[in-house]
């Protein structure tokens, strides 16, 4: 019996997927458990590519004639307060902050003191606080629309965390907007979706579906939430965004008011939308392998390492220049409209461990050089995307290196889009629904995504329940075809994407 091959990461994803994953969050040194629970450091791989991430959404949103502010983390209680279903939807989520400072407790150590008149709630999102913001800068209807986003962290009390994925704190941007029509914030709601989207797709190289959540997965408070929703390699779903239209509820709440053209007092119409870290979970469960992670160039915080080999010091200086103007060549040239980013790792470390670190890593190109490869006027390369390396000549590499980074940009969104068709599949009957979704070890691989007419959420409650399954959004693209519901037999008007999530 031949033995499986050897893999950096142990347990590999089709032994145990959970683990996996946080092994190759570890093996990349992304990020780790702090001290709090729930909590993580975010080291500084990691947090290159959220910066990463963050400018290219950044540079979105500004072309979208948005800008970014910044506002309280601190939220009173008594603003939650007046949006009922907002404070029953996050409510046991919140961090709650009831006294302002600390003094010696008379056993030792230190005790809470001061309470505070109103207890303060550690923002879990922010439409109250900046509703109530946005109240003192509306008066008339020339003073909208208000286009804003801040980048900021937010804390939600989660009980079972994983890394990137959810935990207590995280970092988001978050969007809010008011418009003097629903028509504009519809619209503003549609357009956000669609920069997600794009995002998704063509930077993180990972397919999306657009689509409507149904009335009992919607953001507490809106009157409609789009959503995307990417199947990870286990089959699971996962929301990568969310954009609200939330009507007038929070204006109302929070007394968003404005003169309109005609005399009128009116109540403004608002939205919110954000993404967060989660998509860095998202990003390492799209491409990653049993080697730890992979990184879709537009986003990886080095695009190409140079490894240079040398025997002594002699050897040592002639490579290194060499490898340096390879470096500034390279430099020269650009990616998408962007400069290519470059290192050389000249670390005193083995070759082979140097590779392995970049290959856990997820870098997309490795170039060795050593004295025989400068002579030959050569490099040795290897694709994050491949596992066999190959010789070409310099000059042909830095001429192709941004079309090489194109090709595995592409190639894993469309290995990614192989997989969803792969594992998506059109349902009639609740008998092949439970099938479809048989319950089974978390460890497993299982399910996909589920296309099925449906006519009533309520009365599917208890299947999903059962099956762990739920509806993750009604598409919004191709799904105009009338049909009956794979569980009651009713008439239904739509499909939806059913799957097991995150």
């Amino acid at each position: 019996m031949a033995k499986a091959p050897k893999t950096a990461i142990q347990p590999t994803r089709s032994e145990d997927y959970p683990e996996w994953y946080q092994q190759v969050i570890r093996a990349a040194d992304l990020a780790e458990s702090s001290p709090v629970r729930g909590c993580m450091v975010i080291k500084p791989w990691g947090y290159r590519l959220w910066e990463n991430m963050q400018r290219a959404l950044d540079d979105m949103f500004k072309a979208t004639g948005h800008q970014n502010a910044y506002f309280p983390l601190f939220i009173p209680m008594s603003f939650l307060e007046k949006e009922a279903e907002h404070v029953e939807g996050f409510a046991k989520e919140c961090a709650v902050v009831t006294h302002h400072r600390l003094e010696p407790n008379p056993d030792g150590g230190l005790r809470p003191a001061g309470a505070l008149e109103e207890p303060l709630i550690v923002r879990p999102t922010s439409e109250t606080i900046i509703g109530a913001t946005y109240a003192k800068w509306v008066q008339s209807h020339r003073d909208l629309p208000i286009l804003i986003n801040q980048w900021a962290n937010v804390v939600r009390w989660e009980m079972r965390t994983r890394m990137f994925l959810r935990t207590a704190e995280f970092l988001w941007q978050e969007g809010h907007t008011v418009h003097a029509t629903s028509e504009e914030a519809i619209a503003e709601t549609q357009q956000m979706i669609n920069v997600y989207a794009d995002f998704a797709q063509n930077w993180m190289a990972m397919p999306v579906i657009i689509g409507s959540k149904t009335p009992a997965e919607r953001f507490p408070g809106a009157v409609e939430t789009l959503s995307i929703e990417a199947m990870m390699q286990d089959r699971k779903a996962l929301q990568a965004g969310t954009s609200h239209f939330l009507g007038q509820n929070f204006s109302k709440a929070q007394e968003i008011m404005f003169q309109a053209e005609n005399g009128e007092r009116q109540y403004a119409w608002t939205t919110s939308w954000g993404v967060s870290t989660r998509l860095v979970g998202a990003l390492i469960m799209s491409h990653s392998d049993d080697d730890g992670l992979v990184l879709p160039p537009r986003l990886a915080p080095d695009q190409i390492v140079i490894l240079p080999i040398y025997r002594d010091d002699s050897q040592r200086l002639e490579v290194l220049q060499h490898v340096e103007s390879i470096k500034a060549e390279l430099e020269a040239m650009s990616f998408l409209g962007q400069p290519l980013r470059i290192a050389i790792d000249d670390r005193d470390v083995r070759g082979g461990e140097k590779k392995w670190h970049h290959v856990k890593r997820g870098v997309p190109i490795r170039l060795e050089v050593g004295p025989k490869d400068i002579e030959k006027g050569s490099v040795f390369v290897g694709r994050r995307d491949q596992p066999k390396s190959f010789g070409m000549s310099r000059s042909e590499f830095i001429a192709t290196a941004p079309a090489l980074l194109d090709e595995m940009q592409k190639g894993l969104f469309n290995r990614a889009l192989q997989l969803r068709n792969e594992n998506t599949q059109e349902i009639t009957t609740e008998s092949d629904f439970r099938d479809f979704f048989a319950a089974s070890d978390e460890k497993e691989l299982h399910g996909g995504f589920a296309h099925c007419h449906f006519a009533d959420e309520q009365s599917l409650e208890p299947l999903l329940k059962d099956l762990k399954v739920t509806i993750r959004c009604v598409p919004s693209e191709d799904n105009d075809e009338a049909g009956t519901c794979f569980s009651t037999g009713k008439a239904a008007q739509k499909r939806a994407i059913f799957a097991k999530a995150y």
